[in-house]
């Protein structure tokens, strides 16, 4: 059971394509100049299970990824590892937003760790009002970077996505 703040049914901001973005409740980040922040409270939101998430997303036969936003998806890893295996197996790529680095999170939990393993794409770090740039492809700040998941966990390194999607070229 996942605890959201909300549901995008057809985002073109969160990643390339028509993608479902659904939003965590609850942030332990609180970055000044979060476009978010009445997600940060850890109360409210609304209880959804992963299977339910699922069908929101089979109702679009245009989407074909979905991102994990928040909030932080990752102080709810579990679930969300959850809901991108179920994902994953029915061909939807995966991608999540974090204001934690990667390497922050290969030395985090277990469940954080299971996340990871379950995504395609991360976009880490915390937005930084000071480094923010609009003309910035699917982030808000200079520090955040586009992660190759997959790539990055075999190289035990943070590895850049480099396809055109991601960014920006098509």
């Amino acid at each position: 059971m996942l605890n959201l703040a909300g549901i995008a049914g057809d985002s073109i901001v969160d990643g390339p394509g028509i993608r479902t973005t659904f939003f965590a409740q609850g942030c332990p980040h609180h970055c000044p100049g979060c476009h978010n922040p009445e997600t940060w409270p850890f109360e409210g939101g609304t209880p959804m299970a992963e299977e339910d998430l699922v069908e929101i997303v089979r109702q679009n036969p245009l989407c074909r990824g979905v991102t994990f936003s928040g909030g932080e998806p990752f102080a709810q890893a579990a679930g969300f590892a959850r809901l991108a295996r179920l994902l994953r197996r029915e061909g939807y790529e995966v991608a999540a937003y974090t204001g934690y680095t990667l390497e922050a999170l290969l030395a985090g939990t277990p469940e954080q760790r299971e996340l990871l393993a379950e995504l395609d794409v991360l976009i880490d770090g915390p937005f930084l009002l000071s480094q923010r740039s609009l003309e910035l492809n699917f982030r808000g700040s200079r520090n955040q970077r586009v992660l190759n998941v997959p790539e990055s966990l075999r190289q035990g390194k943070a590895v850049p996505e480099t396809s055109g999607r991601w960014l920006g070229e098509y």
